[in-house]
């Protein structure tokens, strides 16, 4: 360019304005690279293309350094980065994308709860796939079992022996191109494949047959749901063991408080160890309900999650957690029931003597004779006496016969009982 006597062609604005012809070089040479990119076949040619735009942007970068708003280099640094775009686009598919695509679809077979025409529609298509990959890797892939854990297992396994066969982007394309395929078709019927929380909770209960022992002569409460939950409760004491799964997804499932509560209530009617999990979980929860039967079926399980409960605030869930604990039996507990024989609340501490003759530790009969000394309410003191008939040893009874002509009425009842066992 001139030194621009009169301004025409100079840089106005301080020397601000791009010069014409510089533009006009950086734009012919992303005119090329276009060109370039169009022909591009392989990595390697689009590694020299990205070198080219990089050599490009420096360009474009010392057109204009102190004015980010000129019109012409703003435009330059759009048509660059599309240019880029376009590359990284133009690339791949890799071996990456086919490993990640299956890894991707096992999890989702594996983990996801499918209704059984879910299953039906998966099985063949998982099959299909492993066809499909040993044909392109030249190997044999074949699931242990049509369960959705070994069909998973095997589509890891393709992913290993992809990831092994270390597949070239330009040599191996057609390979990778036709796995990446195949991947996304076996996607495709995954996503519509039927799973259970695509059915509504009465479908998800006709599928798995809660609603079977119903029949016109024996629907006699409504809803039909708690109807069926008496008639699996009845099929379990009468021994079939697999009733009890029934009522546990109606456990689960149920929405209402009405027909959870109704649930919960047939439990505690049946005591089945098989809702030891189930109730744990609610337990956690602080469910009184759920505490009290896990009492009922003795589940020692539950002594890590509840002993904390017996002291707070709440006096029904501590009195609820005391009688589970001595329900289920393990001397273990002793200490932490025996503790409460101090509280300030005499129902508490009534509760606690007779968890401790539940349990039955020969360890509790000196602080159960200290209570029935000195505790100043009856009822109290009247636990204890029973607590120590409970444990039944020659002691424990001399302890609390010793109150056979005790003020309180309550206590000479279980004080007699002592000492007719003992005479006995």
């Amino acid at each position: 360019m001139s030194n621009g006597d009169d301004g025409d062609g100079a840089n106005e604005a301080g020397g601000a304005d791009v010069p014409a012809a510089d533009a006009d070089a950086v734009g012919d040479r992303l005119d090329s690279v276009e060109e370039a990119l169009e022909d591009a076949e392989t990595e390697t040619d689009l590694d020299e293309i990205d070198t080219d735009l990089d050599a490009v942007e420096e360009a474009v970068e010392a057109l204009t350094p102190d004015d980010e708003d000129d019109d012409e280099a703003a435009e330059l640094q759009d048509r660059l980065g599309s240019l880029r775009d376009d590359v990284e686009s133009q690339r791949g598919p890799y071996a990456e994308d086919v490993t990640e695509k299956i890894d991707d679809a096992a999890a989702v077979v594996e983990t996801t709860e499918w209704t059984e025409d879910g299953e039906l529609e998966l099985i063949p298509a998982v099959e299909e796939f492993l066809d499909g990959a040993g044909s392109q890797l030249v190997e044999t892939f074949e699931p242990d079992s049509d369960e959705m854990a070994d069909l998973a297992a095997e589509l890891e396994t393709v992913s290993e022996i992809v990831e092994e066969t270390d597949l070239d982007p330009d040599d191996d394309a057609a390979t990778i191109e036709t796995l990446i395929s195949d991947v996304e078709r076996l996607e495709t019927t995954i996503d519509e494949a039927e799973e259970w929380d695509d059915l509504l909770v009465r479908e998800q209960l006709d599928a798995v047959g809660f609603y079977e022992p119903l029949d016109p002569e024996n629907r006699k409460d409504f809803p039909a749901e708690w109807n069926a939950v008496k008639l699996h409760e009845k099929a379990y004491k009468e021994g079939d063991e697999e009733a009890i799964e029934m009522v546990l997804f109606g456990l689960e499932k149920f929405g209402s408080d009405f027909m959870q509560e109704n649930v919960l209530d047939s439990l505690e009617r049946i005591a089945p160890p098989e809702a030891t999990e189930d109730l744990l979980a609610m337990a956690e929860k602080r469910n009184k309900q759920a505490i009290r039967i896990l009492g009922r079926i003795g589940a020692e399980d539950a002594l890590d999650t509840i002993e904390e409960y017996v002291e707070g605030g709440d006096m029904a869930l501590r009195k609820v957690t005391l009688r589970a604990i001595g329900a289920i039996g393990q001397t273990r507990s002793t200490q932490v029931v025996a503790n409460q024989l101090a509280d300030e609340n005499a129902e508490v501490r009534s509760t606690a003597a007779r968890a401790l003759g539940l349990l039955g530790d020969t360890r509790a009969i000196d602080p159960l004779a200290d209570v029935l000394a000195e505790d100043e309410a009856d009822e109290v003191r009247a636990s204890a006496a029973w607590a120590l008939n409970r444990i039944g040893t020659e002691r424990a009874r001399d302890a609390a016969a010793d109150y056979a002509d005790d003020r309180a009425y309550i206590v000479q009842v279980e004080a007699e009982k002592a000492a007719e066992s003992t005479s006995a």
